[in-house]
């Protein structure tokens, strides 16, 4: 069973690895799927691919800077012809050689989808082949998967905006609007919980928020229009309180 995106190989690699105990997330910093595990400190990394071609690999490659524990993954379709996608023990042994794992997914219509693990990453290649790992693209990394609340993008998606911890922060402050016209930085740093509201309403990367006065913002209609297309990724808000919080002046 042929597959007509690489989204339709996500979820049954992230089931797999999400009953080994990891939190997976997509579509983080580049990366198609990450995930940890409680007291790992490597992240699962794995790059998606229909076919396994040369693009793969290098990515592959690039994201052992990040992580020894790195995959790539394709579907094994049994229909496919073409030399390359039947010569699986001699792409299992080039894996092997550079470190990465290799896993394949076969598709059924009646049934569950069956993941077969062809190589594990190689933790303890040997140094002269291991990439130099950049300790603070991996710190980036470790620091967006974890300021996610959940799984809110499909891996493997194109051209369709990314919910990132960014994004969510600026969700959140824009949902804490509720019915107020305007609201002072402080107010919804307080009524969120997010330390740098003030610098997201400042830096107003979506266009979300306009400054109307001294210390006041109100929402845009870009803005409300974001809570009703993000509406999966809010919780219900929290305002009861926000008419007893102080006022905020700009200094």
């Amino acid at each position: 069973m042929a597959v007509k995106n690489e989204t339709e190989l996500y979820l049954p690699i992230k089931d797999f690895f999400a009953r080994q105990g990891y939190d997976i997330k997509s579509e983080v910093r580049h990366c198609d799927l990450v995930g940890l595990r409680e007291g790992d400190t490597e992240p699962l990394i794995i790059e998606i691919k229909k076919t396994f071609n040369l693009p793969l690999l290098l990515q592959g490659v690039e994201r052992l800077k990040l992580s020894s524990n790195v995959y790539v993954a394709v579907e094994r379709n049994r229909a496919k012809k073409g030399a390359h996608n039947q010569r699986w023990g001699d792409l299992t042994d080039l894996c092997r050689r550079l470190g990465l794992g290799l896993l394949t997914v076969t598709l059924y219509k009646t049934k569950a989808p069956f993941i077969e693990i062809l190589c594990e990453p190689a933790h303890s290649a040997t140094p002269a082949r291991t990439p130099r790992k950049n300790s603070r693209k991996k710190e980036r990394l470790l620091k967006e998967l974890a300021g996610r609340s959940g799984d809110y993008n499909l891996g493997g998606s194109t051209g369709v905006p990314l919910i990132t911890a960014y994004r969510e922060k600026a969700l959140r402050i824009a949902n804490a609007f509720g019915d107020e016209e305007t609201l002072s930085p402080r107010q919804l740093r307080d009524a969120t919980g997010i330390g740098t509201a003030a610098a997201i309403l400042q830096d107003n990367h979506y266009r979300w928020f306009e400054r109307v006065s001294r210390g006041r913002y109100h929402l845009t209609a870009a803005g409300r229009q974001a809570l009703h297309d993000y509406a999966h990724v809010l919780q219900p808000p929290n305002l009861a309180s926000l008419a007893d919080l102080p006022e905020y002046t700009e200094e």
